[in-house]
């Protein structure tokens, strides 16, 4: 009888001769915050050896351009065309590979997406000529196809010398590889276009060249989607039949899904919050059907139980962990341990995009260490045990109460209600934000297992101060709800979005929402799945749904899967018994809305945070009493802040 709660995700397996010591890889994730000569750093480092000690046993390196010139989306890509990242690489490996883990490279060429290289001067070239989504595409001629292939080959091989234990061709969604496989683009008249075997050519060709330069012990993993989930774009047969073709080739078939370039197809690559738990697995499943290679899945696991279940049902050979490998390095050592309850699992709330895309640098709204993997490592103890009082159990009060206390501080934390997790808990009826209730009761338990005095109903005051007397004072009061000056908003008939949140019974079967940011929007899919008919009404000429990123466009897909109604240009001039009078562009509207939400925005409780401010020394300021902040930027700011406590 085996010791492991999991044991066929714990059991070892030997591909190509690698040894692999449990099911459990972290996806390809390219590291972006480069030097500007594009040298790999000790944050690199870092990022990839924190999944490493977590357990995992292969770390695959995202986004490694094989054409740096002709093939780069991004301006920060690594190119493993430059033998100048020997070195930084070189260190790289070492500290994966020392903790047990299989260190992969995935090689990547945008083809007709290489944006960045076209903005540097290169010609867009694909597998044939069309106008594309950045430019005209030039055909790839076949001096060029040949020498992109030799270039895959040469690229491994630098991977392979500087210590990477495997590489990762980047074979879906929608770059090179997959323009190639692609019938709809792929309409070439020579060997490399047209018939299936003719799309397939490049791939092999590919595979072939990366066997010549590394020979056969070195695995060769192939990412490939297993439907591009869109219009026009191949299904799960195609799918299947491209599998077939690798099949024995390859050492491993990932299968994912969709396509980055198509949005209703991204989000699926990247499943949002309105979808469950391996949501793309049966594309996997279906396709180890047909196949003898080991297949791997992914999209959207965070339970260990079901990721045991797909590897003992034989579903998949691998479970594949993307964002859920930000949200805790350390799952697969957790779930080895039976320690489930202990993982922090993810949100799918997509801010770790949004952090790549203005940052370049992945952050988790949910684990402050993701991005500041150095800092946890290094950082040392607390020069002096303080005590510290945190007022208010929100998010950030309790992030800042639980690192805190794991630095080795006294801690006292006191919400003035009758329970922890702060504005937040009024979005726990809500069906698509169930991993959010998740979280605030994994916070709440981790505090239970510290010695943080909590105190209910209680809040902080100067007088409460003056009877502690505590050495540090954190202030995470909070915001109120704006209440927007308009005639009738003192009506029966009007809600604010967090009442709307917590009682949806006293909402009528008719909803105007005031406000088109992320809450009322969310507010707006909330409502609608319940039946409600509701009309969002937004004064600027857009909703306001934050960064680009997956998240933006699962909301835009079930505003209209909902039929939700959307007014923009529109200002709110009076809220009536009969729903609310609407100034447009065209003129003047009446909206007809049995109850009216608003959902305009929050105001920090500054004059709180000032009132309490003078009565200690050492004084902080977190969270949404500083300035409206998502949960990132709040637990964030308050991991940061309690770690520095103590330093004099």
């Amino acid at each position: 009888m085996s010791a492991l709660k999991y044991p066929h995700l714990f059991e070892p397996i030997v591909i190509a001769g690698q040894y692999f010591r449990n099911r459990l890889f972290a996806s390809p994730q390219g590291y972006y915050n480069l030097a500007t000569d594009l040298m790999p750093g000790d944050d690199m480092v870092g990022f990839y050896e924190a999944k490493a000690r977590g357990g995992f046993a292969s770390v695959c390196v995202g986004d490694c351009m094989v054409d740096f010139k002709r093939g780069r989306h991004y301006d920060w890509l690594l190119p493993l065309d430059n033998p100048k990242m020997m070195p930084g690489l070189s260190k790289l490996a070492s500290a994966v590979t020392r903790q047990g883990c299989v260190l992969s490279a995935e090689l990547s060429h945008a083809g007709m997406y290489a944006l960045a290289s076209h903005l540097d001067g290169a010609p867009l070239y694909g597998p044939v000529e069309m106008d594309g989504k950045y430019g005209h595409v030039y055909e790839m001629p076949e001096e060029m196809i040949l020498e992109t292939i030799e270039a895959y080959g040469r690229a491994a091989a630098f991977a392979k010398r500087v210590g990477f234990g495997m590489v990762t061709i980047h074979g879906g969604h929608g770059w090179l590889h997959a323009q190639f496989l692609s019938s709809k683009i792929n309409t070439r008249r020579d060997r490399w276009g047209g018939s299936f075997e003719n799309r397939m050519r490049f791939s092999l060709a590919v595979v072939e060249s990366i066997r010549r330069h590394c020979g056969k012990n070195f695995p060769i993993e192939f990412r490939m989607s297993g439907s591009e989930c869109f219009e026009g774009g191949y299904d799960l047969d195609e799918g299947i039949a491209i599998a077939k073709a690798l099949d024995g080739k390859v050492d491993i078939i990932h299968v994912s899904a969709g396509n980055h370039e198509i949005p209703d197809a991204s989000i699926i690559t990247h499943p949002s919050m309105f979808m469950e738990d391996g949501s793309n697995l049966y594309l996997a499943a279906e396709i180890k059907k047909h196949v003898k290679t080991p297949v791997g899945t992914v999209g959207g696991f965070t339970d260990p139980a079901q990721m045991e279940e797909v590897i003992a049902s034989g579903q998949a050979d691998i479970i594949n962990l993307g964002r859920q490998s930000l949200a805790d390095q350390d799952l697969p050592n957790k779930a080895r341990l039976g320690r489930d309850e202990d993982i922090n699992r993810c949100l799918r709330c997509c801010s770790c995009f949004a952090g790549v895309g203005d940052k370049r640098i992945f952050y988790c709204a949910t684990n402050p260490v993701t991005g500041h993997e150095i800092e946890e490592k290094f950082t040392p103890p607390a020069a002096r045990r303080k005590r510290i009082l945190v007022a208010g159990g929100g998010v950030a009060g309790m992030q800042a109460a639980l690192t805190a206390a794991q630095r080795g501080h006294e801690v006292i934390l006191c919400e003035k209600s009758d329970r922890l997790g702060g504005v937040l808990r009024c979005e726990e009826k809500v069906p698509f934000k169930k991993k959010l209730a998740r979280y605030i009761q994994f916070q709440i338990r981790n505090i239970g297992k510290t010695a943080v005095d909590v105190r209910l109903n209680t809040p902080v005051t100067p007088e409460l101060i003056e009877e502690l007397r505590p050495d540090v004072v954190i202030a995470a009061v909070g915001a109120r709800p704006i209440v927007p000056d308009i005639p009738g908003i003192d009506g029966k008939n009007v809600l604010g979005a967090i009442e709307a949140y917590s009682n949806p019974d006293k909402t009528g079967r008719t909803l105007a929402v005031i406000g088109g940011g992320l809450v009322g929007v969310e507010l707006a899919i909330f409502m609608a799945g319940l039946g409600r008919k509701v009309t969002v009404i937004e004064m600027e000429k857009a909703l306001s749904l934050g960064n680009p990123s997956p998240h933006q466009g699962a909301l835009l897909g079930k505003i209209d899967e909902l039929k939700i109604d959307v007014l923009t240009l529109a200002k709110v001039e009076r809220i009536t018994e009969e729903g609310v009078l609407v100034q447009t562009e065209g003129g003047a509207r009446e909206i007809k809305a049995e109850t009216v939400v608003y959902a305009v925005g929050m105001k920090p409780l500054r004059d709180e945070v000032l009132a309490l401010s003078r009565f200690s020394r050492e004084f902080y300021a977190i969270g949404d009493c500083v300035a409206p902040r998502n949960i990132l930027e709040a637990t964030q700011a308050a991991w940061t802040i309690a770690r520095t406590i103590g330093r004099l």
